[in-house]
């Protein structure tokens, strides 16, 4: 399954919640999921990127899955005047076996990045890197699974921890030489739990051990990326339960030189009857975007999205694509709004779902890339 894990168990806590239920209901949308297209994308203001770097996140699994080939999408993606993307070190391809260390494929991903003049940050892992299903631990450090609700400490998990540590240092200690990677991200949104497909979630400790190993080697920055809940329902149910040891923003601010943020400000919940149920917080003003902008501003640290929603987000882990239409969660005018209000006075913002775009155009609807087109060169 290609996309981000649906955190439909989060969601439907954070709304059982009864301080929750008011503001549920101001940003609780129902539609039909599948939406006429329309051309609104042409003419939808798009604002100046000011100093913002853009780029995109390259997800070859969401590739395959999509019946897309990794390789030839990559190229077309490469094509676009954007100066930065985001490449993932996958640990169970790259360690398949004990002793294995193949990086053959993310080598030919960033040759092909640099020939493209591409800037890169690449996400070192090791446990979780972007891209559903988000833990990609090789079978052979894993024993036993990881239970739901623990936490995964260097003390509860010893040789996962040293493992870990290991990876992300094979990987910084290969790819150091590269001028073209300007940052390295160690985890993904590490310390909160994805949803219904794991409540496990990473410790403090065991975050902190992998930067340390990164910092000890390159003097790059570091990322740590974390979920920002624009509903909320959503930011409450985060806070409970990750309120023994803070969220991955909490803790990517305290240990990162450039804090990632993850938005998606228009999610399904529940489909049934021909409807969708949609969460909707993109205009709250409990959203946390603003004080981070001042917090960046103040600490002399980075701000940057890693992920900004421009791909459907469903109540199905697979974004559909119908032909002849768009989904409700995220048409092609939803992808320059989100930009417009989440991608300036920051270092970058990072596009996610580009080789949706590349899928729908296959099936000869070039919308989503002509409005990043018009993104780049009206921004």
């Amino acid at each position: 399954m290609p996309n981000r894990g649906v955190r439909l168990g989060t969601i439907l806590a954070a709304l059982s919640m009864g301080a929750a239920i008011a503001p549920a209901a101001s940003e609780l949308r129902i539609a039909r999921p599948a939406q006429p297209m329309s051309d609104r994308w042409k003419w939808v203001n798009v604002e100046p990127r000011e100093r913002t770097l853009l780029g995109i996140s390259f997800r070859p699994l969401q590739c395959r899955a999509q019946g897309l080939d990794p390789a030839s999408t990559l190229r077309t993606l490469l094509m676009y005047p954007y100066p930065l993307i985001r490449l993932g070190a996958y640990w169970n391809a790259i360690e398949p076996s004990p002793g294995a260390f193949d990086t053959r494929s993310l080598d030919a991903e960033i040759e092909a990045a640099e020939e493209a003049g591409k800037q890169i940050v690449l996400a070192v892992g090791a446990v979780k890197t972007f891209g559903y299903p988000e833990c990609f631990v090789p079978e052979h450090h894993l024993s036993v699974p990881l239970r739901e609700g623990t936490l995964i400490t260097p003390a509860t998990h010893p040789g996962l921890a040293a493992a870990a540590v290991d990876f992300v240092s094979r990987v910084v200690e290969r790819y150091a030489g590269h001028p073209s990677i300007v940052a390295w991200q160690v985890e993904h949104e590490p310390v909160d739990p994805l949803g219904l497909e794991h409540s496990w979630r990473l410790s403090r400790s065991f975050v902190q051990a992998e930067v340390e190993a990164v910092r000890r080697l390159d003097p790059r920055p570091v990322i740590i990326n974390g979920y920002l809940p624009t509903s909320l329902p959503v930011r409450v149910d985060q806070w409970w339960r990750t309120r023994d040891q803070g969220d991955s923003l909490a803790v990517g601010r305290e240990f990162a030189d450039i804090l990632g943020l993850d938005v998606y400000p228009r999610h399904g919940l529940i489909h049934a009857a021909g409807r969708t149920a949609y969460l909707d917080g993109a205009a709250r003003p409990w959203n946390q975007h603003r004080e981070l902008v001042a917090w960046a501003a103040s600490s002399g640290k980075k701000l940057m999205v890693t992920e900004g929603q421009a791909e459907p987000w469903e109540a199905v882990t697979v974004p559909p694509s119908p032909q002849h239409q768009v989904m409700y969660s995220c048409p092609p005018d939803r992808v320059i709004e989100n930009y417009n209000r989440w991608g300036r006075r920051q270092w970058a913002y990072l596009f996610w779902g580009a080789d949706y775009w590349v899928l729908r155009e296959r099936q000869g609807d070039a919308s989503y890339l002509r409005a990043f087109s018009r993104i780049l060169s009206e921004s």
